[in-house]
């Protein structure tokens, strides 16, 4: 009897050793099978303490609101000046013809619009023509029902141009594409995308600050002179109708 008591006091499961050894693993097999939820858990308590306070949370949501009002505010200066640009041309009907776009050839080399009026409606050969967005080109045909506008796309459109923000002229040269160019014959000329072009207000045959386009990118690789890329505001392939300016370019 002896014998047996002294063999069962021995076996593994009395030892505490042993005893931590299975529970540390039973815990790591518990880890495994909820795929660490309970570590996760356990992270967020000790964490919490340490998130950023109400404090910094003030601190950044001052700094959205001041950025959100600094945006606002630019835009509503943008605004203004579009608005005090496209105030220019209060024309009243006696100056104007407005007309229907019956055909547009604005993807080809000609590019090019015709209207629905012609001599008959008082239209004559260099006149403006005008759409949503601002100028688009000039009368270079009529007929007696109809005209032809050669579209400041035109690889035969060159038109004065006045940059607004640095006060300075240039040459809008349609090159056949949706992007017309100005060249600036000065190299120093601190032209940025961004920047309004508007008609030149030196020009004796446009009237001056109509709305052009805006500049989309610029060239720095000429010294003498510098170029910029033109995205128009006015989109003739878009639109269907115009005014024609009674104003001889």
């Amino acid at each position: 009897m002896v014998d047996i008591r002294r063999i069962s006091t021995n076996r593994w499961w009395n030892k505490k050793n042993n005893w931590g050894l299975l529970i540390f693993l039973s815990f790591l097999f518990f880890v495994r099978i909820t795929k660490g939820s309970l570590y996760k858990d356990f992270y967020y308590l000790i964490s919490k303490p340490f998130w950023p306070g109400q404090f910094q949370r003030e601190v950044l949501t001052k700094s959205v609101e001041q950025e959100f009002l600094i945006r606002l505010k630019q835009l509503e200066n943008d605004n203004q000046r579009l608005r005090e640009i496209l105030s220019l041309q209060r024309l009243s009907d006696s100056e104007t013809i407005t007309a229907i776009v019956i055909s547009r050839k604005t993807g080809s080399f000609w590019r090019q619009i015709i209207l629905n009026k012609g001599v008959k409606d008082g239209v004559e050969i260099g006149s403006l023509v005008v759409g949503p967005g601002g100028l688009l080109g000039r009368v270079d045909n009529t007929s007696l029902l109809t005209s032809t506008v050669k579209l400041l796309t035109s690889p035969e459109s060159k038109v004065g141009i006045w940059v607004e923000r640095i006060q300075k002229h240039g040459l809008l040269v349609g090159l056949g594409n949706d992007y017309p160019k100005v060249i600036f014959y000065d190299g120093d000329i601190d032209i940025k995308v961004g920047d309004f072009v508007l008609s030149s207000p030196a020009s004796t045959l446009l009237p001056p600050n109509i709305p052009i386009g805006v500049v989309q990118s610029v060239d720095e690789d000429l010294k003498e002179k510098k170029t910029a890329n033109i995205m128009l505001l006015g989109k003739p392939q878009a639109i269907d109708w115009v005014q024609i300016l009674k104003v001889k370019i």
